[in-house]
C-alpha cells in the first residue's frame, strides 16, 4: 500500500470519527429549525418528547462510534501488523474460545438492556395526555387539516397557501428565490401557547392521513372513525413546519402543517379575537308593544252610568208589585 492510499484512508477514518462531533455542534449552533442542505443531524425539537427522542438518538450515536472505533481499530491492527508481507504465519489451531463468545454475546445485550428502560419510559410519557390546559381536535380531509380548539367555539381550515398552490400549477421551476418556504406555508396557522401542556385529538374524515410536526417529537395517524392521542409542551415561540405523513391521494404532498407557537398573553389575545369573530350575529331586538288607548273622560262616563241605570229600572218589577202578585 502506498503512503498516499494510506493517508486517503487515514483522513476518512478521522472524518467518520469526527462527524458525532460535527452534528451535536450543528444541534446546539444552528439558529434555525429548518432544515437545509448538507444537514447532519436529527433535530433537537421544541419539546419535552422531542428532547428525550435527540438525547436518546446522541447516547446510541457515541455507543455506536466507540463499539466502530473498537471494531475497525481491531480489523486495522490484524490488516496490517499481521500481514503476510511481515512474516505472518495463521494460526490453523485456534477453532473457538468459550470465554470470547460469552463476551461479545454479554455485551451486546447488556448495551440492549440499559438502553430499554430510558426508551419504555420516553413511550410511556408520549402518551400519558392527562393534565392537559386546553384539547385540539385534527381532523385530515382530501386535502387540508380542520382545527377545532375543544371548549372555546373556535375551529377553522387549513390548506396550502393560494399562492404556493399557483407556483405548483404554473409549470415554473421553483426555486428559494421564489418563495424559501414552497410548498410549506398555509392560509391560516395553527396557533398555540408556549409553556403550556396541550392535548391533540387527531382523526379524519375520508381516509388515512398523518399528522407530523418534526420539531414537537412525534407523528400520529389520522385513521376515519378512531381517535388517537398526543401531546405537547412546546418550549419556545417560533413557527414549526411539517406534512402529512401518509400517502393519502393524488394531492398528499400539498397538505402542509404550521405551528405558530406565541406566548400566554398573545394566545389569550388572539383567542378572544377568534371568538368575536366566529360568534353568532346577535339575536334583533323585541319590537316594543303598541302604546295603550287613552282612558275615556269622566264627564263622558257619568251620562252612560245614567242611561245603564235607567235601562235596569225599566226591566226590573219594583218589590211591592212582585209581593202583591205573589198574594
Amino acid at each position: 500500500m502506498t503512503f498516499g492510499r494510506f493517508k486517503q484512508r487515514a483522513l476518512a477514518a478521522l472524518a467518520l470519527t469526527c462527524l458525532p462531533l460535527l452534528a451535536t455542534a450543528h444541534a446546539h449552533f444552528s439558529g434555525s429549525t429548518d432544515p437545509h442542505p448538507w444537514q447532519l443531524n436529527m433535530r433537537e425539537g421544541v419539546t419535552p418528547t422531542a428532547h428525550a427522542a435527540y438525547d436518546a438518538h446522541m447516547i446510541v450515536l457515541w455507543i455506536c462510534v466507540v463499539i466502530g472505533i473498537l471494531v475497525f481499530g481491531a480489523m486495522a491492527v490484524a490488516i496490517f501488523k499481521f500481514r503476510k508481507s511481515k512474516g505472518a504465519v495463521p494460526d490453523t489451531s485456534f477453532v473457538h474460545s468459550t470465554k470470547l463468545e460469552a463476551i461479545w454475546t454479554a455485551i451486546p445485550v447488556l448495551i440492549l438492556i440499559g438502553l430499554a428502560f430510558p426508551a419504555t419510559s420516553g413511550l410511556l410519557r408520549m402518551y400519558d395526555v392527562r393534565d392537559a390546559a386546553m384539547t385540539v381536535k385534527v381532523t385530515g380531509y382530501q386535502w387540508m387539516w380542520k382545527y377545532d380548539y375543544l371548549g372555546e367555539g373556535v375551529g377553522f381550515s387549513s390548506r396550502l397557501n393560494r399562492k404556493h398552490d399557483e407556483l405548483r400549477q404554473s409549470g415554473k421551476v421553483v426555486t428559494a428565490a421564489d418563495d424559501p418556504h414552497y410548498l410549506l406555508d398555509v392560509d391560516n396557522v395553527l396557533v398555540l401557547p408556549v409553556g403550556t401542556k396541550i392535548r391533540f385529538v387527531i382523526t379524519a374524515d375520508d381516509v388515512i392521513h398523518s399528522w407530523w410536526v418534526p420539531d414537537l417529537g412525534w407523528k400520529q395517524d389520522a385513521v376515519p372513525g378512531i381517535v388517537n392521542e398526543a401531546w405537547a409542551q412546546i418550549d419556545q415561540p417560533g413557527i414549526y413546519r411539517g406534512q402529512c405523513a401518509e400517502l393519502c391521494g393524488k394531492d398528499h404532498g400539498f397538505m402542509p402543517i404550521v405551528v405558530k407557537a406565541v406566548s400566554k398573553d398573545e394566545f389569550a389575545s388572539w383567542l378572544a379575537a377568534e371568538k368575536a369573530k366566529h360568534a353568532p350575529p346577535a339575536a334583533p331586538a323585541p319590537a316594543a308593544p303598541a302604546p295603550a288607548a287613552p282612558a275615556a273622560p269622566a264627564a263622558e262616563a257619568k251620562p252612560a252610568d245614567a242611561a245603564t241605570a235607567t235601562t235596569t229600572s225599566q226591566t226590573t218589577p219594583p218589590a211591592a208589585a212582585t209581593a202583591a202578585q205573589a198574594g
